[in-house]
């Protein structure tokens, strides 16, 4: 039985800082019991990748931190399946995430390397960068 996106994201074991991030920021039960959704969600390589200071800036201002997070999230459930050509999604933060398909698919500029990570309540799937919305 599939679990719920925040489990799931803990047992692939590539995700602390995600999931450190999104407990802080409050986001955990959401994420646990709503849905359906689908994240996008960043490595921890991929925080690690960030300018210093950021991650601990963004930890020390859970506001900031939500609108980041809730950034990667868009409602409903979108396979890979269903991303067959270049499209607009909105996300829970408001802002839109621009999904390009061109061999292999990108959100913003970050790249998919991991798609449809079934959970109960939604589908991750993994991309190689942070994303941050427009102030």
């Amino acid at each position: 039985m599939p679990h719920n996106i925040v489990e799931t994201a803990r047992e692939a074991g590539t995700f602390q800082t995600l999931l450190a991030a999104v407990d802080a920021a409050g986001l955990g039960e959401t994420l646990a019991d709503g849905g359906p959704f689908t994240v996008f969600a960043p490595t921890d390589e991929a925080f690690a990748a960030l300018p210093p200071d950021t991650v601990s800036g963004l930890l020390a201002d859970p506001p900031a931190l939500a609108r980041v997070l809730t950034y990667h999230v868009v409602p409903g459930r979108i396979t890979s399946a269903q991303i067959t050509h270049d499209s607009e999604q909105t996300t829970v933060e408001g802002g839109v995430l621009r999904i390009a398909v061109n061999g292999a698919v990108t959100v913003n500029d970050a790249h998919v390397i991991q798609a449809d990570v079934e959970a109960e309540n939604g589908v991750i799937h993994v991309i190689d960068r942070v994303l941050i919305p427009a102030a």
